[in-house]
């Protein structure tokens, strides 16, 4: 299928999806639009973030043709899932479900921890996902507010988000979990900080690299992937500052985010064109 896959997150914490994405099928077009001048969204009430994953999700589809739509966010998918689904008639991948499954995998002890956002954490979304998977397993949660901004500003170590994590991470760590779930796109940037501060016991789990695995195999499974060895087209906007956009996620992602564009679209968008060169410094 020729439509790319559509993507979308509050900003930058989604690229650790769109990464592990390109690297699963690098031979898929992709569009991925970070809501910069609305983020965060975690600290939103969970309807004004059910409309903007819709309107997001309607613009990947109508104005760029997107075949799926990979709901790169963790509290755009706890408050905005089913209107997506119901509204759309395209595949809709999330990033809560594989997270989930990814975390009974990982434990030993049948102690696990997840961190989001305050919107994540109380709609209990990971809560109800883990006890779908049937596995016996105890789950804690904390959010962890000011993790978000901090990626945001490109600042994901140093004194500053060490104390903060030690803070917010104190009651989870302390409870013995031996596995703890990034539940928020946004948290594997703080890898780092957060594994010195939850110590060796305790697995990290990130979401990306599940959920590219789970939009591979549902994909698959409709007979949507696109065959051959052309590498895909990919494309990134922006809806707040378009050079810090493509400054701090060039940095975060890499040189593909070397062009940025502007959403949403005042005009047409030009269709994908395979024949373009991908790379930096290519065709524009």
């Amino acid at each position: 299928m020729d439509g790319p896959i559509g993507m979308f997150d509050s900003g930058f914490g989604g690229l650790t999806v769109a990464r592990a994405l390109m690297d699963l099928l690098p031979c898929e077009d992709l569009v991925y639009i970070g809501d910069t001048g609305r983020y965060p969204y975690g600290s939103k009430p969970l309807d004004d973030v059910r409309d903007y994953a819709v309107e997001l999700a309607r613009s990947l589809v109508l104005d760029f043709g997107a075949k799926a739509i990979v709901v790169a966010c963790n509290t755009a998918t706890a408050a905005g899932l089913d209107g997506i689904r119901d509204e759309l008639a395209v595949p809709i991948i999330d990033v809560i479900e594989p997270g989930a499954r990814a975390i009974v995998r990982a434990t030993t002890t049948g102690r696990v921890g997840v961190i989001g956002t305050v919107g994540t954490v109380s709609s209990g979304a990971y809560v109800d996902a883990v006890a779908r998977t049937g596995a016996p397993v105890e789950l804690v949660s904390a959010a962890c507010p000011g993790f978000v901004e901090f990626v945001e500003r490109g600042q994901t170590t140093g004194d500053e988000v060490t104390v903060l994590a030690e803070r917010l991470l104190a009651p989870i760590r302390d409870v013995g979990i031996d596995a703890l779930l990034l539940g928020c796109t946004h948290y594997p940037f703080l890898a780092r900080t957060i594994n010195d501060v939850m110590g060796p016991a305790v697995t990290l789990v990130s979401s990306a690299d599940e959920t590219a695995f789970a939009a591979r195999d549902r994909l698959a499974d409709l007979g949507l992937l696109r065959s051959g060895e052309a590498v895909g087209q990919h494309r990134f906007l922006s809806s707040g500052d378009i050079d810090a956009f493509r400054e701090l996620g060039g940095r975060l992602l890499g040189p593909e985010l070397a062009r940025t564009e502007r959403w949403p679209v005042t005009a047409d968008p030009e269709p994908f064109d395979s024949t373009l060169d991908p790379t930096p410094g290519g065709n524009p």
